[in-house]
């Protein structure tokens, strides 16, 4: 038995090794939790990518050369572009190399419009989304109020802002709004950070690379190439643009603190985990120490992810962390970070203390094991059974598509749905949630929203040169739920940074979730077998606090904001 895994044992309170029990394996009988597991209210997902007319793959154009960013490709926003009350779906795509252009329709990016009964029909030449460049993330906000969701797409020296221009159509204001490209952009996201009711942009940026300066990674001798580790591309800082209200932005990098630290950025979250009244920033990064932007609510902020402890896993190492969730996932009213990472390093999940601290809450709450033989991309905390407690969901693949040849990882992997066993610690249910869901693919992007309006979240995912996965929740349970969509009057149209609590259950509105990637369906509740809610209690961006009472379940409620 290796050091390693007697360590694991041990602060998993497993026997030693010759005692029969696999440390891998979670017998119901051997596990502490099983007990609890067992009484959990069943997850299922059943694929209806095909029936659903979802028919796309990412094209990320692998070549021999192994350039860095034919793996990072593949974001997916979740929306509804036409305000129709169905949730809308837009999936980034890659482009042809060297030239990083779309020269061909199978490089354009995709909007499907729901059409209602899990049916999606391609709209992407009518709405003029089909984009440039070689695309990587996507966030979806109402910048200008209008009450039409906008859209940002993030790329390889090319970042494009769409304005929805109401009659299903979008137009392209990057330079007019004046938003920069130059950078290889990963991901973005809307928050407003100076509670202004506008919604300003975070673009977080990854590494200097370019076509020419592509260093050969592998054994010549075998003639195998790989992706360069991170560790040789120098990082970049991260973009902050403050919304001037008028149509365009503000570059307000330096004049916030942001541009003061660089780092391979990979995601990004955003919560009040201090609850000073100001949204704050987490951002993830590969193979360095990740960043926590506290907002200071002058208009700057300070990087505090060590000393806040969020920083490093406890091992006092950097990971490859990509996907993040910043979310309360054990009801105790401060919002916690769950991050996805490679194969080997197990997923962070950091647990929120309070007085503005964390704990590496990995090993206890025995996510660290349950992770370790995965790669993990896109990261999600959601309820998935409405049980009431959020359950975490990671999209799988290994970051280099010849691993085989080399090791013993594998490049696809199926997804993973770690269900909350409400004492703090996580279950395995993966091989439990339906037979199609075990099919491994080289999974990217993902973003969660009610498709079909019947109150269980699903989810959609991209995979690389493999068919979109559409999950639809068909979970048997009958546990109840709610849908608030918030609507600012004197805060941003959208909600974005709105606390919402019902009973000991907290949640806000965001659209910055997963990999690259972002869904905005407003805020959702299990509510277990309550059948009447006495009292939803919503603190606006603006800080006016309002409360509704004896509400009823199953259902999505319009909530707007009071003032005019």
């Amino acid at each position: 038995m290796t050091r390693r895994s007697a360590i694991l044992r041990l602060l998993l309170g497993l026997p030693a090794a010759g005692s029969g029990t696999n440390l891998f394996s979670q017998s119901r009988t051997q596990v502490p939790g099983a007990a609890r597991a067992r009484s959990l209210a069943p997850i299922r997902f059943v694929n209806v990518a095909n029936s659903a007319g979802l028919d796309f793959e990412v094209e990320n154009n692998p070549t021999p050369l192994k350039h860095l960013i034919e793996t990072m490709a593949g974001g997916v926003a979740a929306f509804d572009y036409n305000g129709d009350g169905l949730t809308d779906i837009f999936f980034t795509n890659g482009a042809a190399l060297p030239s990083l252009r779309k020269e061909s329709p199978k490089y354009w990016n995709r909007l499907f419009r729901n059409e209602g009964g899990m049916r999606f029909k391609d709209v992407t030449e009518e709405a003029g989304v089909a984009g440039e460049g070689y695309s990587m993330g996507a966030a979806a906000g109402d910048y200008d109020n209008d009450g039409h969701v906008d859209l940002f797409v993030a790329g390889v020296n090319r970042n494009i802002l769409y304005h929805n221009l109401g009659n299903g159509r979008f137009e392209d204001v990057t330079e007019k709004a004046g938003i920069k490209s130059g950078k290889w952009a990963v991901a973005g996201g809307w928050f407003d950070y100076n509670n202004d009711g506008l919604l300003d942009l975070f673009v977080v940026n990854y590494a200097h690379w370019s076509i020419d300066n592509n260093r050969f990674c592998g054994d010549p001798s075998r003639n195998l190439r790989v992706y360069c580790h991170p560790m040789y591309f120098e990082g970049l800082t991260n973009t902050l643009y403050r919304n001037r209200g008028d149509g365009t932005f503000e570059d307000v990098t330096e004049k916030s603190g942001i541009g003061k630290y660089e780092g391979r950025g990979m995601g990004v979250a955003f919560a009040d985990y201090d609850g000073d009244g100001f949204m704050d920033v987490f951002v993830t990064n590969d193979n360095q120490a990740n960043f926590l932007f506290h907002n200071r609510g002058d208009g700057t902020f300070e990087e505090v992810a060590l000393e806040a402890g969020v920083a490093l896993m406890n091992a006092g190492q950097p990971v490859s962390s990509m996907g993040v969730d910043f979310r309360d996932y054990d009801n105790d009213g401060l919002p916690d970070i769950f991050v996805t990472d490679l194969n080997n390093e197990t997923f962070p999940l950091f647990h929120n203390l309070g007085g503005g601290m964390f704990e590496d809450a990995s090993f206890p709450s025995r996510l660290a094991v349950l992770s370790a033989s995965r790669g993990g991309w896109s990261a999600g905390m959601v309820d998935l059974n409405n049980d009431g407690w959020k359950d975490l969901v990671s999209t799988n693949s290994h970051a280099d598509d010849n691993v085989e040849q080399f090791s013993a990882y594998h490049y696809r992997q199926p997804n993973s749905i770690f269900a909350n066993l409400g004492d703090g610690t996580f279950w395995d249910v993966t091989t439990e949630v339906g037979k199609d869901f075990q099919v491994p693919r080289a999974h990217r992007g993902c973003a969660f929203a009610d498709f079909n309006n019947d109150g269980k979240i699903d989810m959609v995912v991209s995979s690389l040169q493999d068919p979109t996965e559409l999950w639809q929740n068909v979970s048997p349970n009958e546990n109840h739920w709610i849908i608030l969509k918030l609507i600012g009057t004197k805060s941003n149209r959208d909600g974005i940074g709105a606390r919402v609590r019902i009973g000991n259950q907290y949640n806000h509105m965001t659209t910055a979730v997963a990999y690259a990637s972002s869904s905005h369906y407003g805020v959702h509740f299990g509510l277990g077998k309550t059948a009447k809610i006495e009292e939803i209690e919503i603190r606006w961006p603006s800080g006016i606090i309002q409360v509704l009472r004896d509400v009823a379940p199953n259902q999505r409620l319009e909530v707007r904001e009071p003032g005019k």
